[in-house]
């Protein structure tokens, strides 16, 4: 069972990131006890992240950063992250695709810098933190942009993010970008070397892909395990080490995180859901969805439409 093209992509991070014609998008999270992080996934956007207050392990690829005071950090286009969350803290992020701050005009900025980041031979840096000269600007043109989402909409943080379509905040955030962009140029802070090309992400990646494409089916370790030319024994305690729980158990949180989306999003029986879902045994469904939540299929979905008519 080879990996097609399309099913790698289903790693990609399911949402819209803006707009179409605009594709930057605001997402803050300020001392909710309910974020549980970001599981393993990748976008075609570049991300700014700016870590405020709290305890944070951030994975890019293979390396794992620890934080704990305020920083920023970027992701650039395909890698591969995660965000585990150690306490209450505040966060933020923006995340756009670099075709928005491109121009028809083809001078030395678009040849030496925008024209790379676009065919991605051109990387932000890892991190920036607040002893570096260019942070206090860093974080002038980032505060910013998000001044311009909350002007248009951004009530508060731990909500989702607003779209943004009038020209003028559009044209504001560009410049605020193409700002940021000068500035770590000046500092010699953008590279053309890449953070990684450790063949080990491609192997996690085609696996979380396969397990994205193939949850609703039957299926084993040992498919994974022979995707990655490996023995089962091995493939598990790979997969373990990198993403941090088994493959069984990744698999299990997958579907019940699919089996959440439809009880939102459907009023289908308990027992659909958990067909649909790749379980082919109710108690076993129950079970993983109690130790996901707490609680029964039922009465979540009951705490969410009451949760719903609330608002």
């Amino acid at each position: 069972m080879d990996i097609s093209e399309h099913s790698k992509t289903n790693l990609k991070e399911q949402r819209d990131h803006g707009s179409f014609s605009f594709p930057c998008g605001l997402y803050e999270t300020y001392d909710n006890p309910c974020w549980p992080g970001a599981k393993h996934h990748w976008h075609d956007e570049m991300e700014i992240l700016y870590f405020m207050e709290g305890q944070f392990e951030l994975i890019v690829n293979m390396e794992t950063y620890s934080i704990d005071r305020e920083c920023f950090y970027f992701i650039n286009p395909g890698e591969l992250h995660s965000i585990i969350v150690h306490s209450l803290c505040k966060e933020s992020a923006v995340l756009f695709h670099p075709r928005i701050l491109s121009f028809d005009y083809y001078d030395t900025a678009q040849s030496r810098i925008l024209q790379p980041m676009l065919k991605g031979e051109l990387y932000f840096p890892r991190c920036v933190f607040p002893e570096h000269p260019v942070f206090r600007s860093l974080k002038k043109e980032y505060l910013e942009i998000v001044n311009v989402f909350y002007q248009k909409g951004f009530s508060r943080p731990n909500e989702d993010q607003t779209i943004i379509e009038d020209l003028a905040s559009q044209l504001f955030i560009r410049a605020d970008l193409l700002k940021i962009l000068g500035h770590l140029e000046r500092f010699s802070l953008l590279s053309s070397e890449e953070h990684t090309d450790d063949y080990r992400v491609n192997i996690i990646k085609n696996a979380l892909a396969f397990i994205h494409e193939h949850y609703q089916e039957k299926f084993y370790i040992g498919d994974l395990a022979k995707q990655a030319n490996m023995n089962e024994q091995y493939f598990c305690r790979f997969f373990k080490k990198i993403i941090g729980k088994t493959p069984v158990t990744y698999i299990n949180e997958y579907r019940i995180s699919r089996a959440i989306t439809m009880l939102q999003d459907t009023q289908l029986p308990v027992m659909n859901i958990c067909l649909d879902c790749g379980f082919n045994n109710l108690g076993n469904f129950l079970k993983e969805f109690r130790k996901k939540t707490g609680i029964t299929p039922l009465q979540y979905r009951k705490n969410f439409l009451s949760s719903q008519k609330s608002k």
